[in-house]
């Protein structure tokens, strides 16, 4: 049996349809290693909102009503998921993070909403950094993992 075994785009519809949650988030790994589009389409059809989180590093596919765009360094990202970002999310593991947002925060459009994030496991020694460049920079806002704090696997 593979480690991530394939699942019908119709059986992933029924399992999510069975919650009273009309958005469905589609990330983990990077999904745009597939094409979305017949997930997309279905997920559609059945009333939910569909939303994306991606390191942007695979062409985009599927229709999104909200892409979180979240880079990561081992990948350069592709232009056409920078410019249809409606979110930029950093994840912070040190201050150089901090230059590498901005970065990235350059080449989104005006109106993305840009967030930093701790990573988990430094969060205790980049929140202080983080804290400080928002109250310098009111154009970032703060992403925590509200699950981790509150110990939901």
């Amino acid at each position: 049996m593979d480690a991530h075994p394939k699942v019908p785009v119709a059986e992933i519809v029924a399992g999510a349809a069975r919650h009273p949650a009309r958005i469905a988030v589609i990330t983990g790994g990077e999904p745009l290693m597939h094409d979305l589009g017949p997930l997309t389409a279905a997920l559609r059809a059945a009333g939910f909102r569909t939303h994306l989180e991606t390191s942007g590093t695979s062409p985009l596919s599927g229709e999104w009503h909200h892409i979180c765009f979240s880079p990561k360094k081992f990948k350069a990202p592709l232009q056409e998921v920078r410019q249809a970002a409606h979110e930029l999310k950093v994840i912070v593991v040190n201050k150089h993070d901090l230059t590498w947002a901005e970065e990235h925060a350059a080449q989104v459009p005006a109106n993305c909403v840009r967030f930093l994030q701790p990573e988990w496991s430094k969060r205790d020694a980049v929140m202080p950094l983080i804290v400080e460049k928002v109250m310098a920079d009111p154009r970032w806002r703060i992403s925590l993992q509200t699950h981790k704090y509150l110990n939901i696997p």
